[in-house]
């Protein structure tokens, strides 16, 4: 694998990779060894979570540090042991660094104190409005990526349920692919210089491709 797609990581157990998988699965708790198994297993366990939470989290609540976590152990804690743990290695992507692990339960609780208590629960009026607190939640969180595993899905979970807070209906993410996938790792990096313009206009496309979209009704 490119260093571009993968992540560099020193010696610990997040940085095992599951024998017989040629450093392409993570060692998991299940004896997976094939990606497109494990990307199945994981996009499973990804939407029964968000069944869950949409449950458990209600539209007065405001989220927290210890609920993100909660969230990622009730996502991974079948798969991978260290599910719900903050990460132990320094990891980047594409040559960009994410926060260091030494520093990322302090991370979370400022996130927490500065940006969850602003933003949740999430009662803004207009889309841009609710545009605007989902990027903003969005970027802060994927750039502490404070776990090994799921960082960003478990950010666009969390903007889902931010999305329902403010009334609208689950966001599709499934035009964010090529070119525009590119877009969005643009705007994280620019969350870097708190400039989240960008991370709000790829939210502003979600929240109004949503709503282009004809709604089931129960």
């Amino acid at each position: 694998m490119k260093k571009s797609n993968k992540y560099d990581v020193s010696g610990l157990v997040e940085a095992q990779f599951e024998p017989g998988s040629r450093g392409r699965v993570l060692k998991n708790l299940l004896g997976v060894k094939k990606k497109r198994e494990m990307d199945a297993l994981e996009a499973v366990e990804q939407d029964r979570v968000l069944a869950e939470s949409l449950v458990h989290y209600d539209m007065e609540h405001r989220f927290t540090s210890h609920d993100i976590c909660n969230m990622h152990k009730a996502w991974f804690g079948a798969i991978y042991p260290w599910a719900g743990q903050y990460r132990n290695v320094n990891v980047s992507k594409g040559g960009f660094p994410f926060a260091a692990a030494k520093h990322i339960p302090a991370l979370m609780l400022e996130f927490e104190k500065n940006i969850l208590r602003e933003f949740t629960p999430c009662r803004f009026s207009s889309n841009d409005e609710i545009a605007r607190a989902i990027a903003i939640v969005h970027v802060e969180l994927v750039l502490v990526h404070p776990f090994r595993e799921g960082n960003g899905r478990l950010a666009r979970i969390l903007a889902t349920l931010m999305a329902l807070q403010a009334g609208l209906p689950p966001l599709d993410y499934q035009n964010i692919k090529g070119k525009k996938r590119q877009k969005y790792f643009t705007a994280v990096r620019a969350g870097l210089s708190r400039n989240y313009e960008p991370m709000e206009e790829v939210f502003r496309s979600i929240i109004a491709r949503t709503l282009e979209e004809p709604q089931e009704i129960d």
